[in-house]
This record gives structure tokens, sequence and C-alpha cells, in this order.
């Protein structure tokens, strides 16, 4: 049975990563609205992902005996001045939850479950590839800068991510 400590910051973390899910559906009408198709791609499937990875916490909690509550999801930011501002604010956000994983894998070591500590390892390895991810795409965007025709083929590039729901990630 999951004590009460952990069960409160894994309902914390699944409703983090539902409001990064609307964060990144938000930026992904804002490109739609820019008719850059690849980057709203990009975006709709990491809400996939997010919501994915929601749910992966949202079943282990269940599995190890806790409650879940779902709270309050906060409203993400849905106007932005350029394309390197909304990935400069992912990256931000993925730090953010990286920070967050730490803190319930240290939470996690503290209260000796193992269980739990071992379950975040999979979204440890899951952060350190979207923070790669999203710090590549911003050095190209700072490649690219005002070039409209390297731009088009970064959004092509990204017209191409897909969400691959038996192992929750992009390819």
């Amino acid at each position: 049975m999951m004590n009460e400590r952990m069960e409160k910051l894994l309902n914390e973390q699944v409703n983090l990563e539902m409001y990064s899910a609307n964060a990144y559906w938000a930026m992904c009408s804002w490109f739609s609205d820019k008719d850059l198709d690849g980057f709203a791609n990009y975006f709709k499937v990491q809400a996939k992902e997010e919501l994915f990875h929601a749910e992966k916490q949202f079943n282990y909690i269940h599995d190890v005996g806790g409650k879940v509550t779902i709270g309050a999801i906060q409203q993400p930011e849905s106007n932005f001045t350029s394309v390197l501002e909304v990935f400069e604010i992912t990256l931000a956000h993925e730090k953010a939850v990286t920070k967050s994983i730490g803190n319930l894998i240290k939470a996690a070591f503290e209260e000796n479950d193992f269980a739990t500590h071992t379950f975040l390892q999979w979204f440890v390895t899951e952060q350190v590839e979207e923070e790669a991810t999203v710090s590549q795409i911003i050095s190209k965007l700072k490649m690219i800068g005002d070039n409209s025709s390297a731009l088009y083929l970064l959004n092509t590039e990204l017209a191409q991510r897909t969400f691959n729901a038996a192992t929750g990630g992009a390819s």
C-alpha cells in the first residue's frame, strides 16, 4: 500500500503531466494558426506523450493501492511571439518536469518505497530524451535565424514525427 506522502506527490505529478498536455495542445494550436503544420504535429505528439505519462502514473497509483485525485489544471499560455520562444518555453517546462520527477525519486527513497523508485526510472530516461530533443530543435532554430526556407525544411521534418502507443514515445 502506498503511503500518504507518495500518493499526494504522485497525484501532483499526474496533474503536472495533464497540464503539460494542455500546454502542448495550446502550442499546437498556435502553430496551426500560423500554417506550420509540422511544428503543430510536433506538439500534438508531445501532448499525446504527456497524456500517456499521466495514464501510466494513474495506473501505477491504482496498482499499488493508492487513490487518484484529479485536481484543477491551470490554463496554459497560448500567445507566443516566435517559434524559438515556444521551444524555449518548452525546454524550461521540461526541465521543471525533470526536477519534479527527481523530487519524486528522492521522496520515494526517503520513504523506502523501492517499487515507486523503480517505477520512476522510466520517467528519468524519458526526461533525458525530452530535454535533448527540445535542445536540438532550439539549436536548429538558432542556426536558421530568419531563413524561411530552412524553417520550412524543419517544419517538414517535424511533420514526420509520430506517437508510438506501444512505447509511449515518439518516433
